[in-house]
C-alpha cells in the first residue's frame, strides 16, 4: 500500500486529520519558539508579574513577569523530547523482551511472571519511587518512564509473538535451516510493526501525562528546566490571581496528550483488518 492512499485512508476521518493538524501546529511552534516568540523563556520583569493576556504577551506573564507563550513554545521542547525519548527507549526495549519471551518457549515463563510484577504497579506511582530514588532529573524520568512503560509494550508483542512463530514461513524457515536471529529479524518482527506502531503513538502520550504529574507532585524534571508539568507546578498558588498561567501550560499538555490519543486510535483502526473496511 502506497504511502499517499495510507494517508488518504487514515485522514479520511476528520477527527484524526484535526488531531494530525494540531499535533503539527505544536511540534512547529516548540521547534520555531526562538523565531516565534521574541522573547527569553527565562527572562524575568517583574513589574509585569501577572500580567493579563495583551498584543505584547499573547499568553500574559507569570509570577516573576516571564512571557508565558514563549516558556510554553520553548517548555514544549522539554516535554516533547522527553515524551519522545520514552517512547523509543520503551518500544525497543519491550519489543526485545516480547519476542524472546514469545520465541523462545523456556524463558516464556520467567519473562512474562517479570513483566506481570511491574505491570501490577500503578504506573504513576512505580514512576515516583524511581524518579525519587534516582533524583529530580529529565534524563532520570525519562529513564523511570522507560522501565514504566516498557512492559505494556512487552506484553503486546509476546501475543503477537506467540502467533506468529507458529505461522507456516516460520515453520519452512526452520526446517530449511534459517538461524533463529534472521528468523526473528526477518520473518517475525516485520508481522508485529503494527501492533509495536500502535503502541508507541500511546506511549507517546502517556508520558506527557505522565511527565506532567510526576512535575506536578515535585518529583520530575528540575522547577529551572520550563516543561509543562512544572510550569503548571510552580504556578498552581497564583491560580486564583492569574488563572491564565495554569490554564495555557494545561491546555498544551490536553491537547498534545488528546491529539496523539486520537491520532493512534486511526493508526490502529487503519492496520486491524477488521476495522479497515468501516474506514
Amino acid at each position: 500500500m502506497r504511502l499517499p492512499l495510507i494517508l488518504r485512508k487514515l485522514f479520511r476521518r476528520r477527527i484524526v486529520l484535526g488531531a494530525a493538524i494540531a499535533l503539527l501546529v505544536v511540534v512547529f511552534i516548540s521547534l520555531f519558539a526562538g523565531w516565534l516568540t521574541g522573547f527569553d523563556p527565562n527572562e524575568t520583569a517583574v513589574r509585569e508579574r501577572l500580567s493579563k493576556p495583551s498584543s505584547a504577551h499573547l499568553f500574559g506573564t507569570d509570577e516573576l513577569g516571564r512571557d508565558l507563550f514563549a516558556r510554553i513554545a520553548f517548555g514544549g521542547r522539554y516535554s516533547l523530547t522527553i515524551a519522545l525519548l520514552t517512547a523509543i527507549g520503551s518500544t525497543v526495549f519491550g519489543t526485545l523482551i516480547g519476542l524472546v519471551a514469545g520465541f523462545f518457549r523456556r524463558l516464556d515463563a520467567p519473562v512474562s511472571r517479570v513483566v506481570d510484577a511491574m505491570m501490577s504497579f500503578p504506573d504513576i506511582l512505580l514512576a515516583i519511587a524511581l524518579v525519587g530514588i534516582l533524583g529530580p532529573s529529565m534524563l532520570n524520568v525519562v529513564f523511570a518512564l522507560v522501565l514504566v512503560y516498557t512492559p505494556r509494550v512487552a506484553r503486546v508483542v509476546r501475543a503477537s509473538t506467540l502467533v506468529v512463530r507458529e505461522l507456516l514461513f516460520v515453520e519452512a524457515a526452520r526446517a530449511v535451516g534459517v538461524s533463529t536471529a534472521r528468523i526473528l529479524w526477518r520473518h517475525i518482527l516485520p508481522n508485529l510493526l503494527s501492533p509495536i506502531f500502535v503502541q508507541a503513538s500511546f506511549i507517546f502520550a502517556y508520558a506527557i501525562l505522565a511527565e506532567a504529574a510526576l512535575s506536578f507532585l515535585g518529583v520530575g524534571v528540575p522547577p529551572e528546566i520550563p516543561t509543562w508539568g512544572t510550569m503548571v507546578a510552580g504556578s498552581q498558588q497564583y491560580a486564583h490571581q492569574a488563572l491564565w498561567i495554569v490554564l495555557f501550560p494545561g491546555l498544551a499538555i490536553i491537547l498534545t496528550a488528546l491529539s496523539l490519543q486520537l491520532l493512534g486510535d486511526g493508526i490502529r483502526d487503519l492496520l486491524d483488518p477488521r476495522l479497515r473496511k468501516s474506514m
